[in-house]
């Protein structure tokens, strides 16, 4: 499987910070917002990435996080020229695709939390047919894309910010998929705003009887940071969680580590010129635990 990270987009609701820096780059605690969605992938065992930016951005991300290699991953990166929907990165990445099965997942999406890990390692573990989508209940789904689902976790009905919705369960920021995806991303029609939704991409695999659903329980954390408020509040969900427990979320190298990509040697390099600021010592820390 491979993975595509859209960190894409103006980012108006942010202006006038995202007038200088992409959102994704910005800090969520103590490290790069795209750092998170990132690792997620890297959770799923996936070492194959494209990240999709705009122009403006495009040489900021390279910067900060290269081409992989130090991870034991391969970045690759492509420009969208214009923000044309969340559906339209599966036409952007089409060549990066090919034939194998995919994980689109948003740059400004954060998750955390044991049923997040055993989800992904379900994924990692099976072959994708068909799509499969995260839900996680929230209060007020007219806000979101969301799905209803039987007790098979099989997808029944999947739609855009209904004005009357027929659950509570919101589609997250994260996409599996087969490689379908790109031949039925082409195919869409813009929806009124002028888009190619990803709702209507998964409806396409729902109207084939393919949509599956993982099922985010309530000791699960999904941050849509989309918003100052949704950003401090993320901000302030993984400060709390890392000083209680010691542990970093969303930490790329651990990650990389634990995933087997990198050995010591690889992670105590990468630790090296991180000291000063904490992150480094974190990391020279999970050597000494060893």
């Amino acid at each position: 499987m491979k993975g595509i990270i859209l960190a894409g987009g103006s980012a108006t609701s942010l202006y006038p910070i995202t007038l200088g820096v992409s959102k994704q780059l910005m800090p969520i605690y103590d490290k790069p917002m795209i750092y998170y969605p990132l690792s997620i992938l890297m959770k799923a065992g996936i070492r194959e990435i494209l990240i999709i930016t705009t122009p403006k951005d495009h040489e900021r991300f390279k910067e900060l996080l290269g081409d992989g290699s130090q991870l034991g991953c391969q970045f690759e990166y492509v420009i969208q020229e214009q923000p044309r929907g969340l559906a339209d990165a599966y036409i952007v990445g089409e060549k990066f695709v090919g034939n194998d099965d995919v994980c689109m997942i948003l740059g400004d999406n954060i998750f955390y939390g044991s049923q997040v890990d055993d989800l992904l390692e379900d994924v990692k573990n099976n072959d994708m047919t068909g799509a499969m989508i995260f839900a996680y209940w929230v209060a007020d789904p007219k806000r979101y894309g969301v799905v209803e689902f039987d007790d098979n976790q099989k997808a029944i009905s999947i739609e855009e910010k209904p004005e009357v919705p027929k659950s509570n369960y919101a589609q997250t920021g994260i996409y599996f998929s087969d490689s379908d995806v790109v031949e039925i991303a082409k195919n869409l029609e813009p929806s009124p705003r002028g888009e190619i939704e990803v709702t209507h991409a998964m409806a396409e695999y729902l109207s084939r009887e393919k949509l599956n659903v993982g099922l985010l329980d309530r000791g699960s954390a999904w941050f849509d940071t989309g918003t100052f408020e949704s950003m401090n509040n993320a901000t302030q969900f993984i400060r709390v969680i890392e000083e209680r427990q010691g542990l970093k979320i969303g930490c790329i190298e651990e990650e990389a580590y634990v995933q087997g990509f990198i050995d010591d040697t690889q992670l105590a390099k990468l630790a090296e010129p991180l000291v000063k600021s904490g992150y480094g010592e974190y990391l020279l820390n999970l050597l000494k635990e060893q």
